[in-house]
């Protein structure tokens, strides 16, 4: 063994003052409101967002809770694949009437969850299920993941599927399923 001892390397690119205010920006929390904020409608059926000098092309929304609260504490978001938050409408009701119906539109966009009326079958094969159903908006099939969260339970008879495209589906209340269509469901209850 020689007598060569090698310095001690610092880690390259580490730069703790900026991740310190990158820390600190994401948790900053800023509240939008008519007084602050602007949102338009872009020529393609998005939003375009406003907020004092700052301006945003594109924005999404996403509710915070989209169970318990849909009104309130919509996060407002960039619309790259790694968005980050702007700010936070904390109730669709502080906003004027054109925002909110803005905000309402691209809401109900985003949470479009058809109601499965009827369960014509459900094939379980190779980690997925193929799922054959009548919703609200007519007949549908659809896939999901066997295990995971593909099925969530809102309630004790209320559940949310979502299938491999992350399309949502909802069931308000399984007991108003027949006893055969409860049957074909009872991998997931």
């Amino acid at each position: 063994m020689s007598g060569h001892r090698r310095p001690a390397r610092e880690p390259e690119d580490f730069q703790l003052e900026q991740m310190e205010q990158e820390t600190e920006e994401m948790l900053r929390i800023r509240y939008l409101n008519k007084e602050n904020a602007r949102f338009e409608r872009t020529g393609t059926g998005f939003l375009r967002l406003q907020v004092g000098d700052e301006v945003y092309p594109r924005v999404q929304v996403v509710r915070m809770f989209p169970f318990s609260d849909k009104d309130s504490f919509i996060s407002v978001r960039t619309a790259e694949e790694r968005s980050r938050e702007i700010g936070i409408v904390e109730k669709l009701e502080d906003m004027d009437g054109e925002t909110a119906k803005m905000l309402e539109e691209q809401l109900t966009l985003h949470y479009f969850t058809p109601v499965i009326e009827k369960v014509n079958k459900i094939k379980d094969e190779y980690g997925f299920a193929y799922w054959d159903v009548v919703t609200n908006h007519g007949a549908c099939r659809f896939t999901i993941r066997m295990g995971g969260n593909s099925v969530v339970h809102l309630s004790e008879s209320r559940i949310l599927i979502m299938d491999i495209d992350e399309n949502r589906f909802e069931i308000p209340d399984v007991n108003r399923l027949t006893p055969k269509e409860r049957k074909r469901l009872e991998l997931f209850l």
